[in-house]
Parts: C-alpha cells; sequence; structure tokens
C-alpha cells in the first residue's frame, strides 16, 4: 500500500510537470534530511505541510519542508552541506536552506514548538525514523499560525483550512485543546 508521504511525492512531480518543469519530488531531500538528523541524535521534528500529509486524510502537497529544532545552533550544519544543503538565509529564529531537487527547507527554533519535539512521533522512510510533530500539536501550530496577524492574509487562510481538515478527520482532537485555543476555534468561521 501506498504510503501518505508516497502519495505527497507523487503531487509534488505532477506539479512540477505542470509547471513545465522537470518532474521531481522533495523525496530525497527528505530521506537525506532524515539520515543526517538521525546520525546527529538530534531532537526534532517535521512540521508544517509535511507533517499534514502524514496525519491528514486527504492527499496534500507542499514544496518545501519545515523542521522545528530546540535549537538552531545545534544544527549538524557539515553533515547536511556533505550532503547537499546549502544555507539561503538566517533570521532570529529561522534558519532557510535549500537541498536535493532545490527543495526548500526552513529550521525553526520556536519555543511554542519546543515541548513538542519529544511528543514527535516516528514513520519510516526509506528505512530511516522520521520524526514528525504529533496530530494534536500539529493541530495547535496550525491555529496558532492561522490566527497570527503578523501572517500573510493567504497563508492564515490555509493553516485555518488544514485546521478544519484536522479536526474534520479526528473531531476528538478539539478536545485536546486547552481553553485558549478552544476558544480561537469557537471564533473560526
Amino acid at each position: 500500500m501506498e504510503s501518505k508521504l508516497d502519495i505527497g511525492f507523487a503531487l509534488d512531480r505532477r506539479w512540477h510537470l505542470l509547471r513545465g518543469e522537470m518532474e521531481r519530488s522533495k523525496k530525497s531531500a527528505l530521506v537525506a534530511l532524515a539520515r543526517v538528523l538521525a546520525d546527529a541524535r538530534l531532537s526534532y521534528a517535521v512540521i508544517g505541510g509535511v507533517a499534514l500529509q502524514v496525519h491528514q486524510r486527504e492527499p496534500r502537497t507542499t514544496l518545501d519542508i519545515g523542521v522545528a529544532v530546540a535549537n538552531l545552533q545545534e544544527l549538524p550544519r557539515d553533515a547536511l552541506a556533505a550532503v547537499g544543503f546549502r544555507v539561503t538565509g538566517r533570521f532570529s529564529h529561522s534558519e532557510n536552506w535549500v537541498g536535493l531537487d532545490a527543495t526548500p527547507v526552513q529550521f525553526t527554533d520556536d519555543a511554542a514548538l519546543s515541548p513538542a519535539l519529544s511528543r514527535a512521533t516516528a514513520v519510516d522512510l526509506e528505512g530511516t525514523p522520521l520524526r514528525v510533530l504529533a496530530k494534536v500539536d500539529l493541530l495547535r501550530a496550525k491555529l496558532r499560525a492561522g490566527t497570527d496577524p503578523a501572517r500573510r492574509k493567504s497563508k492564515r487562510i490555509q493553516d485555518l483550512a488544514d485546521v478544519q481538515a484536522l479536526i474534520e478527520d479526528d473531531p476528538a482532537l478539539a478536545q485536546e485543546l486547552n481553553d485558549a485555543e478552544k476558544q480561537l476555534l469557537a471564533k473560526l468561521p
């Protein structure tokens, strides 16, 4: 049976083909990234669209890979560079990299995600464990991002749609939210 990640990789390839580009996906970058981070024994969790691919019932694609870490200073930069990743930008709480097949990768040390790193779940990716944000933590992250006025409106709308899809897939998730998160959820259109 095809995994949800494999479906995401197929969607990647189709997206690039529709744009008239070479057929490619983020699979090679994700596999290389998972191996480097496992070898470094770094506490991390894949977040965003890739985490949604793992947890959401409906197929979804995303062009980048988001990764939460406890501290950006702990990134295994030399090992990442050795397998083809390179830094493209540094910011106060994130670093942008590009990996194999020109796949964008954003590492963040957002303090709000730090407690969730220990709850990340592992999925098998080509024999390497890929640590993915747990479903309830993904819901919380998407809810927070969807209500952040500093984010572009189109991004907030997508985040809120992701929140709705996660809850539609698993209504019990809403019960795991704290009161403030439940209030935000109640305000959604």
